[in-house]
């Protein structure tokens, strides 16, 4: 018997430390993509306008310009964008300008991503630029030094066979004003004001996408769809999903890999319980035999046996939940757990803490206690007669 229980407890340790590891890196993995898709939301409007065919299209119809004094809007911003060739100090990199409208700037999260200088695009006389960290650090690009100008090489829209390359293209020159780092797939923009890249892209009215953000509480799939039905099919709208839908399969794909890791060595510990109920079995043999001559039926006795697997497995679960959460709790709020690294922008193992998660473990756990608690019950009754018999 004391075999039996020492193995009952092992069967339980397994359930309740896997239960709980099941949350916590479920949590960890929902704190990381609350982390990447807030630095990512910083660049990525909630609702992006694109035209299906070709590179720009005129924003100034009745249409966009009412979507623009909407008063659910909180900004609506113009982008003109397209692949250029930046210098500095005679060292070439192939990036991104992206130029911007006014509204650009009341994202309050922008200078977050400052890693130098600051996030100023324009002042009274001057047009400055925001460079990524990609740039600056193929370019090696001094912000601080107001001398040392970016230049910006575009192809002319009426280029044409001459003898010195350089004609083919239009040159202009910006003074960066800082640095920012949010992803690899951003860090090669550079970023202006719009009336500059509409100078150095001789294009006087035309946008490459119109980038929408609404205020709090906007029911955004009403408002996608409606701007869907409004617009037509010349034109793609996107919301942030969409717009990164990469990063979304990754992010899922990442965790439920995880997930089907830490439930397989589960399904190893939940059956560990078939062992113990088997030993339990072949020692309450006779006792069996005695209930079943008293008048019980198979059903009740595999209840039995059946009622203790799960007992076994749900106690395990349960109080292994309640210990995943104390810790995530904690995690939360003094970061026990540190990144290990100084250049980290979080100092701790983010955590989100999400009630489906729950269930989903829970669920989990009954699934495969029923399959093993089942097979054990089943054991219970085999050879009944024969014991019987002997007895």
């Amino acid at each position: 018997m004391h075999a039996i229980n020492v193995i009952s407890g092992i069967s339980m340790l397994g359930v309740l430390i896997g239960s709980a590891a099941l949350v916590i890196i479920l949590s960890v993995f929902n704190g990381f993509e609350e982390v990447i898709l807030s630095l990512y939301s910083n660049f990525t409007p909630e609702i992006k306008i694109e035209p299906r065919l070709g590179k720009t299209f005129d924003p100034n119809t009745a249409y966009f310009n009412s979507l623009h004094q909407d008063a659910k809007v909180f900004s609506y911003t113009e982008v003109l964008q397209e692949k250029v060739l930046i210098k500095y100090d005679n060292k070439p990199f192939i990036g991104t300008i992206k130029g911007v409208s006014k509204e650009f700037l009341k994202n309050r999260q922008l200078d977050s991503t400052i890693q130098s200088g600051s996030f100023t695009l324009k002042t009274a006389d001057q047009d400055y630029a925001v460079i990524g960290s990609s740039i600056q650090g193929s370019l090696g690009v001094n912000v601080h030094d107001q001398f040392a100008p970016l230049e910006i090489y575009a192809p002319r829209r009426e280029a044409g066979a001459a003898t010195n390359p350089l004609n083919e293209f239009v040159v202009r020159s910006i003074t960066p004003s800082g640095v920012f780092a949010i992803e690899e797939e951003f860090d090669d923009i550079i970023i202006t004001p719009i009336d500059f890249v509409r100078d150095l892209l001789g294009q006087s009215q035309n946008v490459s996408s119109l980038e929408i953000n609404y205020k709090k509480g906007a029911d955004l799939a009403g408002v996608q769809s409606a701007i869907l039905k409004k617009i037509g099919k010349n034109y793609t709208v996107k919301n942030r999903r969409e717009q990164n839908a990469e990063l979304y399969k990754t992010l899922n794909f990442e965790r439920w890999f995880i997930f089907m890791i830490l439930t397989f060595v589960l399904i190893i510990a939940i059956f560990n319980i078939i062992g113990s109920l088997t030993m339990l079995v072949i020692d309450k043999r006779k006792d069996i035999a005695i209930l079943s001559s008293l008048g019980a039926n198979k059903q009740l006795i595999q209840g039995v046996f059946f009622f203790e697997g799960m007992m076994i497995s749900v106690t395990g679960c349960i109080v292994g939940m309640f210990l995943g959460l104390v810790f995530c709790i904690l995690q939360q709020h003094f970061g026990l757990i540190k990144m290990g690294s100084r250049i980290s922008v979080l100092d701790a193992y983010p955590v989100a803490l999400r009630f489906s998660d729950f269930g989903l473990v829970f669920l989990t756990v009954i699934a495969i206690a029923i399959i093993a608690s089942g097979v054990s019950a089943r054991l219970s009754i085999k050879g009944l007669n024969d014991i019987k018999q002997d007895l």
